[in-house]
């Protein structure tokens, strides 16, 4: 018994020295390993900080493949070429990720929304979509229902897009309700299209409860209005739309001039018109102030409101319809001047995005440029 306990004695430190060896031994081959591990690494980084893109995806792709359990080296990879636009190798990076089986749950969801990103990037939609519906309740919800809408908005699905933006503002964002307001006029003209306007007169007071101070919904739902046969009830609507904000006035001065006219109304809508002229001078508002004051009681000229005009602005514009009316010295030259006016004014009436620079011949709520909305301000190019 006491010999066995000697040994005992003996065998303890000879066992503490053979482990203290031992792990001195592994921390010495781990500290060799490191070293060696992310020399490809670091030379990476250092190849993206100059701009070397090239060579810093050579260099990750050697860390990956000595390191293949490094899920950052894989997304650093990934996002590099998706930058590079070469998608189909950050879909496969992405797509490795997702296929492992000891990916935690927020590197699983971050590899999912790259993924997803990935796709939009390609345009492959379909995909897109179908990846961007898996991010519903993880921490990229907000950034994928974004990203649905921007599919939604391209592919012009107003329903669905209509429903992305429901679920945007129960995340508490209350800056997608104007656009939400103009997804619901979407859809109510192309009911109109399919002459359903009760249907689309619906949609578009909805849109209204929705986002009140959106004047879209407004103007659209005056011409429902007038379609189903209540001009009065219509002339109400821009009415109040001109008292409220008379800088959007020259977008519908056109159909109010026609309202006004079928109601009786023209003293009334020639006082309004000259309110909001007042306030902000355009050319759209003068030419309605000319055809209302043909049929009212006042003997102003129309050639008179331009003159007024253009002591307010200069205009092109608005001389090439002054002179329009006026007797030359040589006026059998009058009409080739007067082409020659017509010609030059013409891009001056245009519409310009204020995102992209766009130029239309109409006004558009979205810009057929950059998709982008409330991008085309009520004056025209000349007014800017």
């Amino acid at each position: 018994m006491n010999l066995d306990l000697g040994w005992v004695l003996l065998g303890l430190p000879i066992a503490f020295v053979l482990g203290w060896l031992a792990s001195r031994f592994d921390a010495r081959q781990l500290r060799m390993e490191n070293r060696q591990a992310p020399q490809s690494y670091f030379k990476g980084l250092n190849f993206l900080l100059n701009d070397e893109q090239d060579q810093a995806i050579k260099a990750f792709r050697e860390s990956v493949q000595s390191d293949p359990d490094t899920a950052e080296l894989h997304f650093a990879l990934g996002n590099l070429f998706r930058r590079r636009g070469e998608f189909d190798h950050a879909i496969t990076v992405h797509e490795h990720l997702l296929a492992r089986g000891d990916l935690s749950k927020a590197d699983r969801e971050r590899a999912q929304h790259a993924l997803a990103l990935d796709f939009l990037k390609a345009g492959l939609l379909d995909r897109a979509e179908n990846a961007l519906q898996k991010l519903q309740g993880t921490p990229f919800e907000a950034q994928s229902l974004t990203a649905l809408l921007a599919i939604y908005e391209r592919s012009r699905d107003w329903p669905q897009a209509t429903k992305i933006a429901e679920s945007l503002r129960a995340l508490g964002n209350t800056q997608i309700i104007n656009r939400q307001a103009h997804y619901l006029c979407e859809q109510a003209n192309a009911l109109v299209n399919q002459k359903r306007d009760q249907e689309a007169k619906a949609l578009l007071e909805k849109a209204i409860d929705i986002s009140p101070k959106s004047v879209r919904p407004h103007i659209d739902l005056a011409s429902v209005t007038e379609r189903l046969g209540d001009s009065a009830k219509a002339y109400e609507i821009l009415s109040s739309l001109i008292v409220q904000d008379s800088h959007i006035t020259p977008i519908f001065a056109q159909q109010f001039v026609r309202l006004a006219q079928a109601c009786g109304h023209v003293d009334q809508a020639l006082g309004l018109l000259l309110a909001s002229y007042k306030k902000k001078p355009s050319l759209d508002v003068v030419d309605a102030i000319v055809q209302l004051d043909a049929f009212s009681s006042t003997d102003t000229s129309a050639r008179d409101w331009y003159v007024k005009h253009l002591e307010r602005a200069p205009s092109l514009v608005a001389a090439a319809k002054w002179i329009s009316g006026e007797k030359l010295e040589h006026e059998q030259f009058h009409p080739q001047v007067q082409r020659a006016l017509d010609h030059a004014v013409t891009p001056l009436k245009r519409y310009r995005c204020t995102n992209c620079g766009f130029e239309a011949t109409q006004h558009h709520w979205n810009c057929p440029g950059c998709q982008s909305w409330d991008s085309y301000p009520a004056l025209r190019i000349e007014e800017l």
